[in-house]
């Protein structure tokens, strides 16, 4: 059975299943959005994956939480990120991690200044008010183009893995993740 927390030599079997399971599941939020944009509002197929939306950004954010937690207990055990392409990463990995925290967070203090209220797997996180707060809901004008901007850096992380370390370089990066 393979070590549940990292090493030095790779990831352990928690921050695998936590990578790319989160992996998936923002590659069913990204084809939401995508969906919502492009598809026309009588889309039935538009209809079903926005409903998705909010609940799994929802479950995302609970993950990028304890994935953050996760990492910054196994922090000395993990595989370095040495030289300059190492500090790079870092910042990237950095970037990540900021953006799947501030976009959901925004939405979310939209949801508690606002007057639908929120409910998550049934449970009501943000009864619903009388009347908006102004200040509350403006920064969630940002949760689109900020969402758009995680797509451009998970799609420049994958290019990074693929393409600079598994084509170019040859070196085991995707493979301390992968197995």
């Amino acid at each position: 059975m393979r070590p549940l927390t990292d090493r030095p030599q790779a990831y352990g079997l928690v921050s695998r299943i936590l990578h790319w399971g989160m992996a998936l599941l923002f590659a069913a939020q990204f084809a939401s959005a995508l969906a919502h944009l492009l598809l026309g509002r009588e889309s039935g197929l538009r209809q079903l994956l926005w409903s998705y939306h909010a609940p799994l950004g929802i479950t995302l954010f609970l993950l990028v939480l304890l994935r953050g937690l996760w990492g910054l207990w196994n922090l000395r055990r993990r595989p370095a990120h040495a030289g300059l392409l190492g500090r790079l990463a870092a910042l990237g990995h950095l970037a990540l991690y900021g953006l799947m925290i501030v976009i959901p967070g925004l939405r979310l203090l939209d949801a508690a200044g606002g007057t639908r209220g929120l409910r998550y797997l049934g449970v009501e996180i943000f009864a619903p008010r009388a009347e908006a707060i102004a200040w509350m809901q403006a920064p969630a004008e940002w949760h689109g183009e900020l969402g758009w901007l995680l797509a451009v850096l998970v799609l420049g992380h994958i290019a990074m893995a693929l393409g600079l370390h598994h084509l170019i370089r040859r070196d085991d990066t995707l493979r301390r993740m992968a197995g």
